[in-house]
């Protein structure tokens, strides 16, 4: 489909009865844009197929299959998380409203927005929420917060469908500068932690893990643009040109 839309990204989906409602939900509302990450049951899978009924099965017909979140979302200039968790990583969180206006803002801008599902059993992890610039939390029953896939799928394509037609168009403040996309910030990443790596930064050993996760989350979160990842490359290199 030609109109603007971001990308629906499922991580890791359990059951194929769920990636045919999540395609089903998404065609309710003029959305065709659609990944999976390392579903459970390998693909195509004729569950899910059944389950798209009909019309919904071209969605899946499109869907890009991708090994890892990283991959999925390499090609995308901003990132949401849907999850209930990941308070404790320092991120804007958003309602599903607020955040698909910001989705259609920098659509509209020329951006390419990626939403993030997690698997029916867990979620999101938080190695994949590190991936995202910024949280979707559903304001649902503190007592029974859990979403079936399927059902966060509407949600957000309602949501975004809503506000496709009134959400006023904004100047990102980027005019003239390319944003960053995933990919960018990804290698940007890989970048640092080599070196820091060399370094022996990251001790003790068993806070390693942690420390890695701080460092890509703090990328994502600082919505850099392409010629800041680049300044930010030629700074760490003429660090180890001096050390060297």
């Amino acid at each position: 489909m030609s109109n603007p839309q971001p990308t629906m990204i499922l991580v890791r989906p359990q059951m194929g009865e769920n990636i045919g409602a999540a395609a089903r939900a998404m065609l309710n509302f003029s959305l065709s844009q659609m990944r999976i990450v390392d579903p459970r049951d390998g693909w195509p899978n004729p569950k899910a197929v059944a389950m798209a009924s009909g019309a919904a099965g071209r969605v899946l017909d499109h869907a890009g299959v991708f090994d890892d979140v990283a991959g999925a979302v390499h090609d995308c200039d901003f990132v949401f998380a849907t999850t209930a968790r990941g308070r404790e990583l320092p991120k804007p969180i958003y309602t599903p409203e607020a955040a698909m206006v910001e989705a259609y803002q920098r659509i509209c801008a020329g951006q390419k927005v990626g939403i993030l599902f997690g698997p029916e059993r867990t979620g999101l992890e938080n190695d994949d929420i590190t991936r995202a610039n910024a949280i979707i939390t559903v304001p649902v029953n503190p007592e029974f917060f859990s979403l079936n896939l399927g059902q966060a799928v509407l949600l957000t394509s309602y949501e975004y469908s809503r506000h496709v037609l009134t959400a006023p168009a904004i100047d990102p403040g980027l005019v003239g500068f390319d944003p960053a996309s995933a990919l960018d910030v990804e290698k940007l990443g890989d970048h640092y932690e080599r070196r820091l790596e060399e370094a022996g930064f990251f001790h003790p050993p068993e806070k390693a893990p942690m420390m890695k996760r701080n460092f890509r989350n703090m990328w994502t979160r600082f919505g850099m643009t392409r010629q800041e990842v680049q300044t930010l490359h030629g700074a760490l290199k003429q660090l180890m040109r001096a050390k060297g």
